[in-house]
């Protein structure tokens, strides 16, 4: 595990800024079952102790330096108690287990709340400090089994970007002659890994094998928050940084490849991925055309209380009970909406997010800049999705192109926001039930590709 401080509150997908609520910014790696230390063992169940206590000064002495710098400024303190609000009241918080991650010693505890469960993992280092905090969510499912390509495909890895900080990649091949059209996958908000898993699932692998079956290459990376977290601890970023500037990399890299057609290479955006995809367009003109799965169109701050709102009232709170929750989240709305350039990243702001990365967003607006270039676009929207929703974001961007011949929009009314089946009422533990990217939008993506019109339903 990468060192650095970081606090996944990943129910959400993308991941998110997939648009989660609270910090989605950062998606764990997968832990193994490993034997329990009981020094660590102690020491994690008396961190999570002073949490209940809200003794968080306490509990961050417990940490290195690092860990301390990263959660201090009332981070640790908004994560901690922001979650009832969000899923509802705790029911339990469960023994200690062993795990490993990368090898790493991690003493992890069972949080079960009203509308999810969540694991708090507490990473140790060589002298038993705590070197890392994570909340994410219950991984008490078997993984769905792979839906793969099998002899209809090959894979070849690859790095994206040059110097210092390369990231690993992977392209998927089909079967058959080359040149291949082929597109890149850009992942929603988070340190998301190359196959953007979130609980039992791998969206970003099912896409690849399925386009592979259909005859399109696809190229899928670690993402930089994944890989490189510690860029990431101390403020300073942006958009392009967490999300642009990787993808514009990861289509250039594919231009280099001699079995892909230069000329037919595509950008898949989830969620994040997608709201920014416009502005990948934008810079770099030769890309063939963008495919926008789950697309926020709105501002990801009223998102975000748009989405609290939806959740508490899941987890059965009052309306009164939510306002009262939701007073907490409002001034820091209304900063991000008055943030102007002086404002450093020493100031907490919605999401622990810091003033680079708000500053960015607001000056962005992803339908303005939809409308500003010429690259076809494919819009796809669950009617499930309760993250980034069919009445609230895709609604907006009908209104705004549905007449425009560029444009093409279709909704699958059961898919949740990675586009696998969603439960009704939609909510968290949908991500906690093994599933597979709908073959039906493996074939619409494919068919647009390829040029082809929609076939009349």
């Amino acid at each position: 595990m990468k060192r650095g401080v970081m606090i996944a509150l990943c129910l959400l997908v993308s991941a998110g800024v997939a648009v989660a609520v609270l910090a989605q910014k950062l998606q764990p790696s997968a832990a193994q079952a490993g034997s329990l230390d009981p020094t660590q063992a102690t020491l994690a169940m008396r961190f999570l102790d002073l949490l209940d206590a809200a003794s968080y000064d306490t509990a961050l002495a417990m940490g290195t330096p690092a860990m301390r710098a990263g959660l201090a400024n009332g981070k640790l303190q908004q994560a901690w108690e922001t979650l009832p609000s969000q899923l509802g009241k705790r029911e339990s918080r469960g023994p200690m287990r062993g795990e490993t991650i990368h090898g790493e010693p991690v003493v992890s505890s069972r949080l079960v709340f009203g509308t999810a469960a969540l694991d708090a993992r507490v990473v140790f280092n060589a002298a038993n400090s705590i070197s890392g905090f994570w909340i994410v969510p219950a991984a008490n499912l078997q993984p769905a089994p792979v839906v793969g390509p099998e002899h209809n495909s090959r894979e070849r890895e690859l790095t994206i970007g040059k110097g210092s900080v390369p990231l690993s990649a992977t392209l998927t091949l089909p079967t058959g002659d080359p040149p291949f059209a082929a597109a890149v996958l850009v992942h929603g908000s988070g340190p998301h890994d190359r196959d953007e898993t979130i609980g039992p699932n791998k969206p970003f692998l099912d896409i690849a094998n399925g386009l592979a079956e259909r005859g399109i290459a696809v190229l899928r990376y670690e993402k930089r928050t994944m890989a490189r977290p510690d860029l990431f601890a101390h403020g300073g970023f942006s958009v392009d940084d967490e999300t642009v500037n990787d993808a514009l990399a990861a289509v250039a890299a594919l231009r280099g490849q001699s079995d892909i057609d230069p000329a037919e290479i595509f950008v898949i955006g989830h969620s994040l991925g997608a709201m920014m995809a416009p502005r990948i367009g934008q810079r770099d003109k030769r890309i063939a055309g963008l495919i926008l799965l789950a697309a926020p169109a709105s501002k990801l701050e009223d998102i975000v209380v748009r989405q609290t709102r939806y959740l508490a009232k899941l987890g059965g709170q009052s309306d009164a009970d939510i306002d009262r929750n939701l007073a907490s989240i409002e001034p820091l709305r209304e900063a991000v909406k008055r943030l102007d350039a002086n404002a450093t990243d020493k100031v907490p702001l919605l999401l622990g997010l810091p003033a680079s990365y708000w500053r960015d967003l607001n000056s962005y607006d992803p339908i303005k800049t939809a409308r500003s270039i010429d690259q076809p676009i494919l819009l796809l929207q669950g009617g499930r999705d309760y993250q980034v929703t069919a009445a609230d974001e895709f609604s907006l961007w009908r209104s705004a192109f549905a007449t425009n011949p560029r444009f093409e929009m279709i909704e699958y009314p059961l898919l949740g926001h990675a586009f696998m089946p969603g439960n009704d009422p939609p909510g968290p533990k949908d991500y906690e039930r093994p599933a597979h990217v709908d073959a039906k939008v493996l074939d619409d993506i494919a068919r647009w590709i390829k040029g082809k019109p929609a076939q009349a339903s």
